[in-house]
């Protein structure tokens, strides 16, 4: 996914980025489509360009580094390991996909500060337009979404 530069300003820390959970009927490598109410179809021709989880959190945590300047990272539990000043665990509830029409996410999500064990914890529910029915219009409306959410864990991050 290509994601909008966001320009705010540099902080000098770490985030770890993880784990995200992603609803099990869209957590696969097909593009899930809803057709109609309660109906989903995989497509078996366009795939996502790696597990879903695994590119959501990369996605958020280069949005982090390019947001806040930050040292965001995206590999979980690792990071725990070597130290980190925050981390962003993330719940989707819902990863919605309907083409030429929108891309929808919601997800409940904690930013905790390491050193003290202080944290935020919010909700992010953004929809998206779909400019034509291509798929490449969904993963760009998908991109918007990840940067939307991306952008309210960075305020977070920064008012903690």
């Amino acid at each position: 996914m290509l994601l909008p530069r966001l320009a705010e300003a540099t902080l000098d820390i770490s985030v770890s980025v993880g784990p995200v959970s992603i609803p099990a009927a869209v957590d696969r490598p097909q593009i899930v489509v809803a057709t109609a109410a309660n109906q989903l179809r995989l497509d078996d021709f366009n795939r996502w360009a790696s597990p879903l989880q695994e590119n959501l959190s990369s996605v958020i945590a280069d949005n982090l580094r390019r947001s806040a300047g930050q040292l965001a990272r995206d590999a979980f539990p690792e990071d725990l390991e070597r130290g980190c000043d925050f981390r962003v665990a993330i719940e989707v509830t819902r990863f919605e996909s309907i083409p030429g029409q929108w891309a929808t996410l919601e997800a409940a999500w904690t930013v905790r500060r390491m050193a003290d064990a202080s944290c935020r914890r919010n909700r992010t529910s953004v929809r998206e337009p779909v400019s034509d029915n291509s798929f490449e219009a969904l993963a760009a409306a998908h991109s918007r979404v990840a940067a939307r959410l991306s952008q309210d864990i960075a305020e977070a991050v920064r008012a903690l």
